[in-house]
């Protein structure tokens, strides 16, 4: 019998999760389309804001639910019907720490960059003397999300689905 929405014994927010981190790098890739090729700095500005509250209050809802209701990942992973043997379990936690590496790195790099750009880009949003430092950490703060996206997903299979 499955916890979540997903089909699987993971909890609700994990699955809420797991679904967010398969939107966020299409909207991203989207959202910097926007930026690159349309030139709409506007759309680009307010999908990159939207994303940054929803991940926020999504990772925010997730923590509290994990830590609080569930008492950690290790009490949801053990409701698994075929429990994980010892190796597999040092597996997960191999792939979650790598997770974690990112996202981390991905919750200090994402804010600053969003937040150096609200401050130093125009209203309305154009190019200007900060568009050169946003492109890079922009770019990073991508590369970072999309790992962070791949490595959550992969937690998740490897914990609930495998």
């Amino acid at each position: 019998m499955a916890d979540g929405f997903l089909g699987y014994r993971a909890s609700f927010m994990l699955d809420v999760v797991v679904c967010a981190l398969v939107l966020v790098v299409p909207t991203l890739i989207y959202s910097l389309y926007l930026a690159k090729v349309a030139k709409n700095f506007l759309w680009h500005r307010n999908i990159q804001v939207a994303l940054g509250i929803v991940l926020l209050i999504t990772v925010a809802a997730f923590e509290l639910d994990m830590r609080i209701v569930h008492d950690g990942w290790e009490q949801i992973v053990g409701k698994r019907e075929t429990p994980l043997s010892p190796d597999e379990m040092k597996f997960v936690r191999t792939v979650l720490w790598i997770h974690l590496f990112f996202a981390v790195s991905t919750a200090i790099l994402w804010p600053v960059t969003l937040i150096l750009a609200l401050k130093r880009i125009p209203s309305p949003p154009g190019p200007c003397q900060h568009s050169s430092l946003h492109k890079k950490l922009g770019w990073l703060s991508a590369i970072d999300i999309t790992l962070t996206s791949i490595t959550g997903l992969a937690f998740y299979y490897y914990a609930f689905i495998a």
